[in-house]
């Protein structure tokens, strides 16, 4: 199993940025009655979702959320030695966007930058992925830039997948520290089940052809084309429910944690429904598993940090926390991290 116990590395910071483009769900055509739409709610628990206005792409949203963010730390950007974009929505198939990133934000040319392709697990592995890469001391400071504009990706006549997710980008700040605690993790995979979350044509293996845009409707009532995702909603709430929970026991039981001195566990946020029965059945108490799906719905890989930002800002800020966060979804792809955070800076939720 990826287990990874990986020391002498701190959060410093942690910023968001949302579009100030709010959709309210219940101003959507895809609900027929008030009822089907009340249904959707107590389902999801989402009501309404931060979406980018045409133009505005993942990289505007964590550029605007990492310029806040340094500027709050006080760093200065030379001293910047890593850049790690995570993402599903890039600006383009090619370059990588952390270059466009690395040039935008005025880091150095001697800043590592690299993309990381992954949805709703790329918090968790974003972090992971950098804290390895800062660990040897080498590297001194790192950016986890994560972001995703997932409606764009969306049908608005798919009722499976277009009301539940909403647009956002983050920041969170890394450094090299000798008496840091570090981070615990484990990381999973399942690609035999690749085809649960996919966008179906655009990359390599089919690329777009006039069939591309050609609009289907299919037997659960949603339409869509090849260039919009499918969401296999029941194999992917199965997936969610079980191999949540057991990935933050594994990761508990493997270092020997105490989950009664966590004092937040952050998950991956798709839907109320699915979430409660995770928190069940870890039997975690609900004070301890903070939401944001009423007001942004689900973000994909911003989710944990977001909720972090929006939610604990003033704690993170003023006392130390321990947290376990968990990511699960695309590809199928999933793990948990253990961290904490001592005082840092957690800058204002900013809007664009």
């Amino acid at each position: 199993m990826a287990f990874q116990y990986i020391k002498n590395v701190k959060i410093e910071g942690i910023a968001a940025c949302v579009p100030s483009r709010i959709e309210e769900n219940s101003g959507l055509s895809l609900f027929a009655t008030p009822e089907e739409y009340q249904r959707f709610v107590d389902t999801t628990g989402i009501e309404r979702r931060h979406v980018v206005s045409d133009g505005i792409c993942a990289s505007d949203l964590c550029f605007e959320a990492a310029e806040k963010l340094i500027a709050d730390l006080g760093w200065s950007k030379p001293e910047i030695d890593c850049l790690i974009f995570v993402s599903q929505t890039p600006d383009y198939r090619l370059p990588a966007t952390a270059c466009v990133l690395q040039e935008r934000l005025g880091l150095s040319k001697e800043c590592m930058s690299l993309d990381i392709s992954l949805g709703c697990s790329g918090w968790v592995y974003g972090i992971t992925t950098l804290a390895a890469l800062l660990a040897g001391g080498q590297l001194k400071k790192g950016l986890l830039l994560v972001g995703d504009t997932v409606t764009v990706t969306k049908s608005p006549l798919d009722k499976s997948t277009y009301p539940l997710f909403g647009d956002a980008g983050t920041a969170t700040a890394l450094a090299y520290s000798p008496d840091a605690v570090g981070i615990q993790s484990c990381l999973y995979t399942d690609g035999g089940n690749y085809e649960a979350i996919i966008i179906e044509d655009g990359g390599a293996r089919h690329p777009v052809t006039p069939e591309s845009f050609v609009m289907k409707e299919y037997e659960n009532g949603s339409i869509r084309n090849r260039l919009q995702s499918y969401l296999d909603g029941s194999s992917v709430f199965t997936f969610g429910i079980s191999k949540a929970p057991q990935c933050v026991n594994n990761l508990i039981e493997h270092f020997g944690l105490n989950r009664e001195t966590v004092d937040y566990f952050l998950f991956h946020q798709a839907n109320m429904l699915m979430n409660e029965k995770i928190r069940t059945k870890l039997k975690l108490p609900a004070e301890k598993v903070p939401y944001i799906l009423k007001d942004f719905g689900n973000t994909s890989s911003t989710s944990i940090p977001l909720t972090m930002v929006h939610s604990l800002k003033d704690e993170i800020s003023q006392e130390k926390r321990n947290f376990i966060a968990c990511g699960f979804g695309v590809g199928l792809s999933w793990g948990a991290v253990a961290f904490e955070t001592n005082k840092i800076v957690c800058s204002e939720l900013i809007k664009i």
